[in-house]
Order: structure tokens, then sequence, then C-alpha cells
């Protein structure tokens, strides 16, 4: 277990807080600077490999879509060479005010301070909530 005071586990740990923050914020241009360019993002959901630009779109539909958006209950754990953090996303449906949670835990490659490789678990259940557009 790296120490947590390391220069190498702060840089870590500095990153996994802006990359969530960028994406509370809606900010899609730092959360893409957080990965190298040819990272690789997986989801339990449909166990496919994506890209940063392809996680990019989803996220920028997902901002769109949810206000108030909040990684809340931040759990990280750093380890070398990366980190895993698990939270609650959290938000309203622009639609209707609807509340929204997404329990998931998400493990992170790390190299040279970029994102090399995302693995995000969730409950699938969940996400038909953050997608929903109309009653």
């Amino acid at each position: 277990m790296p120490d947590h005071n390391d220069p190498d586990s702060q840089d870590i740990a500095r990153l996994a807080q802006r990359f969530f923050d960028a994406i509370e914020d809606g900010d899609i241009d730092t959360m893409r600077a957080s990965f190298t360019p040819d990272a690789v993002i997986w989801h339990n959901s449909d166990e496919r490999d994506t890209t940063v630009e392809q996680t990019a779109v989803v996220l920028t539909g997902m901002v769109a879509r949810i206000k108030n958006r909040k990684y809340a209950d931040r759990r990280l754990q750093i380890f070398e060479g990366g980190f895993v953090q698990q939270h609650v996303l959290t938000g309203n449906r622009l639609f209707d005010d609807g509340a929204v949670r997404l329990p998931c835990a998400i493990i992170c490659q790390v190299k040279h301070g970029k994102i090399t490789r995302l693995d995000e678990y969730f409950d699938s259940a969940h996400v038909a909530e953050f997608r929903k557009t109309s009653h």
C-alpha cells in the first residue's frame, strides 16, 4: 500500500479530485484532458471498451440532462499506479426535477499523471433514471 504522503500518491489523489470535480461542473474538456489519448474506458453494464471521445459524448449528454450533479460519499483509495473510488453520483433530471442516484465504483490506472484505463462498475437499473428524457 503506498504512503499517502508520497508525492506520487498525492498527484494521483489530485488527479482523481480534478477528474470528478470536472464532471460535476460539466467541464468535459478537463475531464477529457485527464486521460491519455489512447485510454480505454470500460463499463460492466455492456462489457465493451470505449474511447475517451465516446465517453465525452456520453458525459456531455448526461450534463445536458442532469443538473446539480454531485459525486457524494467519495471514498478514494490510492494504489501504486492508480486509484479506486466509490461514490454515489446524484443530481436532478432537468425535465421533471426528479432526483437520481447512481452508486458506483471506479478503478483507474494512472501513468505520468493521466488515466490510462478506467473500469466503471454500477447497477444498470439506476442508469435508466439518468437517461430518462420525459415522463
